[in-house]
């Protein structure tokens, strides 16, 4: 079964999917031996491991390539935060091939308005797309992908735009009617409470997806009663791994030997395990029991 096929059958399943942001193939790594379903792609943690701005600096290039990385390195389903889609329907076809072929198994695209700035942003530009431009992105991206089980999920931002419950659920009824295969709702609320009232309001058939971010004590059982499917925890990694180097930083200038923060950091050996050092020099071994055989080594 493939990568697309897995994350369709799960969604079409009965349990709550779980996803790990991740923003290059290490922390995708980790987050598939965590044991979580898929890998999010983060648009927001890619940026900020090149030291930019989640404010549409980075190209499509850039975010591609560390989605690819990802699809490459794991066995689990990457879902690639695609942004706006990069451009109009001509950008979002062009996309949807690249990301396909390089075996990303869901994109997602938002409807804002190009350039974006991210969400929780702080007084951060949240201009909304037409909704007839915004479905004429997810008609090109369905009719561009040639696996059926590619995944096309749009982004509804109208409650982060402060547009309201009844545009978001009108929104998003339009894109479920144009293709969308599932519908991620997102909120800069400290509750779920609007959250909520969107998946109890909606009236559609695709899977519902939420990011909570701000509304992080939000339990699971919570989210799966109220008709929640997958849950991404989007930029936590990101955020554990900048305090982490912070404090080790800060601790290593100022100490008389780096042996007084060895605890602080992860082996050696855990870093060769992670890049699969071991089963390379394992294959080695055999490479040469084979040529032994053959008698190229004595």
């Amino acid at each position: 079964m493939s990568k697309n096929e897995i994350l369709r059958k799960k969604l079409e399943g009965n349990s709550i999917i779980k996803v790990g942001g991740a923003f290059d193939a290490m922390s995708a790594k980790l987050v598939e031996k965590s044991g979580f379903d898929a890998v999010w792609a983060g648009s927001f943690a890619i940026s900020a491991v090149h030291a930019l701005p989640d404010a549409s600096i980075l190209t499509m290039t850039e975010f591609f390539d560390a989605a690819s990385s990802m699809a490459a390195t794991c066995e689990i389903p990457i879902i690639a935060d695609c942004d706006t889609g990069y451009g109009g329907p001509n950008n979002v076809r062009h996309m949807i091939r690249k990301y396909e072929n390089a075996g990303i198994s869901s994109v997602c695209i938002e409807d804002k308005t190009f350039p974006k700035q991210n969400s929780l942003l702080e007084d951060g530009k949240n201009d909304l797309l037409s909704e007839k431009e915004f479905v004429a992105k997810i008609l090109a991206a369905k009719e561009s992908r040639n696996d059926k089980n590619l995944i096309i999920m749009a982004r509804v931002e109208a409650l982060i735009s402060g547009a309201g419950m009844n545009e978001a659920l009108k929104r998003a009824t339009a894109y479920e009617n144009a293709g969308a295969d599932a519908i991620l709702i997102h909120s800069k609320q400290k509750t779920p409470d609007e959250i909520f009232e969107f998946t109890d309001s909606w009236k559609g058939s695709v899977p519902i997806v939420v990011v909570p971010t701000t509304y992080d004590s939000v339990k699971i059982s919570e989210l799966e009663s109220h008709k929640i499917k997958m849950v991404i925890y989007a930029n936590q990694t990101l955020r554990v791994a900048h305090i982490a180097m912070t404090r080790l930083l800060d601790d290593m200038i100022n100490a008389d030997s780096i042996s007084d923060i060895k605890d602080k950091m992860s082996t050696m050996q855990d870093i060769f395990e992670l890049q699969e050092m071991y089963d390379i020099k394992n294959k080695e071994k055999k490479l040469d029991e084979e040529l032994r055989k053959l008698g190229h080594i004595n």
